[in-house]
């Protein structure tokens, strides 16, 4: 989403080193002239848009292969700010090290959590080596450059490696090739509705028998068409869930007007995260090859 409201004084908070996925994302949705605030947790992220030291902030919300980014979600309940956005990145892990370091030299490979996941497979075929979470992908290659580490690698992005001018000893280790992650892009302010198509609220049910059945039923009744749901704990109230739940239309429409209105008939608490321009992971990967 290139636009001429987003310039080099636009600025774009993300969570991790300079060439985390996050700020590749960012580029790739703002364009390359915004500037980006790295951020080291997700929190910040939230914090520094919430005050207004960033016009958006970009987070991470889900992985193909390993699933929702479950603190995401909680902390979308959290923060007041609105979902007005989305883009889709093809994720490429490669593991890198300092130049001159050979593979079987290698004892510990330091990355994010999620990166790790995505890259079992490499990492358990690996004799004697420990995988150790990091807070981020990028920050990891520049942690064992700034060290020296001779017997460490980092798995993160190619444009890690060079940035932080170090090499990568296997390319494209993730699992499966079709590694994608879904970001969200937030605002303190709502999406005009031009060209919004999706929309993402938050509720918890009332504790009345098929309340979920009925508060699924309220889109099927208008041919509104639900594209995601998510669980989470209800903090405090043991075995009592919210509902994250992404729907096609936006809150323009009078269909999803009434949708939601009907929803909180039945629901203890509801929120609308925002409506926005759905974004399209296939056109992306076409783009990418």
């Amino acid at each position: 989403m290139n636009d001429d409201l987003f310039t080099k004084y636009t600025t774009i908070a993300f969570q991790g080193a300079h060439y985390a996925f996050s700020e590749i994302a960012a580029r790739r949705f703002f364009g390359e002239e915004v500037k980006v605030q790295p951020c080291r947790t997700f929190e910040q992220v939230f914090t520094s848009v919430s005050r207004g030291t960033a016009h958006y902030g970009i987070i991470p919300i889900e992985n193909s292969l390993t699933g929702s980014i479950h603190r995401n979600y909680d902390l979308l309940l959290e923060h007041d700010l609105r979902i007005v956005g989305e883009v889709f990145l093809r994720v490429e892990q490669h593991l890198i090290a300092n130049k001159g370091i050979d593979l079987k030299e290698i004892k510990t490979i330091y990355s994010h959590p999620q990166a790790l996941e995505q890259c079992r497979k490499f990492l358990t075929s690996l004799n004697n080596v420990d995988a150790v979470a990091s807070y981020d992908t990028a920050g990891s290659v520049k942690m064992i450059r700034d060290k020296s580490m001779k017997d460490a690698g980092a798995i993160a992005s190619k444009w890690a490696a060079q940035d932080y001018d170090m090499q990568i000893l296997k390319e494209e280790i993730e699992d499966i090739p079709e590694n994608f992650t879904r970001f969200l892009i937030l605002s303190p302010k709502e999406s005009t509705l031009e060209n919004v198509n999706k929309t993402s609220v938050v509720f918890s049910m009332k504790n009345i028998p098929g309340a979920l059945f009925k508060g699924l039923s309220v889109f099927a009744l208008r041919d509104i068409d639900l594209l995601k749901i998510e669980s989470r704990p209800l903090r405090g109230r043991p075995w009592a869930y919210i509902f994250y739940l992404d729907f096609a239309g936006h809150m323009g429409e009078e269909r999803c007007k009434n949708a939601i209105r009907h929803l909180q008939e039945i629901t203890s608490f509801l929120k609308v995260l925002g409506s926005y321009p759905a974004g399209n992971s296939l056109e992306q990967s076409n783009n990418e090859k």
